[in-house]
């Protein structure tokens, strides 16, 4: 037996609420919506955040701060993890790097300087931290930046 061929018993589930489909349901008649007023309409109720005309909680507070719409949020990986992640490698590309799930799949990647290098090896990312392109030059290696 596998997961995929696990199934409940029928009489294992729990039924739907059926309203509105006559007294004997014991939904019927109103349908467990009370009588008349705004909730028991179709389409009734207030939006999301509506607090019956007071001023809501959302416009009362003061807006603070400044959102930059152009900030750039790289994924930062360390130097040491990639050379212990793809030991035997020379030449370490962005798509490895997505590939091994070091980084999301497209997000910039800024490679930090923790942890050692101690062959030559050659590494793609968008950026480099001066300790990270330090200790792969110290090495041997290649610290190469791609635009974008």
């Amino acid at each position: 037996m596998r997961l995929h061929e696990l199934y409940a018993f029928p009489e294992e589930y729990k039924n739907r609420r059926r309203i509105g489909r006559g007294s004997g349901s014991g939904w019927g008649k109103t349908s467990a919506k009370g009588h008349k007023g705004q909730n028991s309409r179709s389409g009734g109720g207030v939006r999301p955040g509506f607090e019956g005309g007071q001023m809501p909680l959302a416009r009362r507070l003061p807006k603070r701060g400044f959102k930059n719409p152009f900030r750039v949020e790289y994924e930062a990986v360390n130097v040491g993890q990639l050379i212990s992640m793809f030991e035997g490698k020379d030449e370490i590309t962005l798509a490895d790097i997505y590939d091994r799930g070091v980084a999301k799949e497209g997000a910039p990647v800024k490679v930090l300087g923790t942890g050692e290098v101690e062959k030559a090896v050659t590494i793609e990312a968008h950026r480099f931290s001066a300790s990270a392109a330090e200790k792969i030059a110290k090495a041997g290696g290649n610290a190469k930046a791609i635009e974008g």
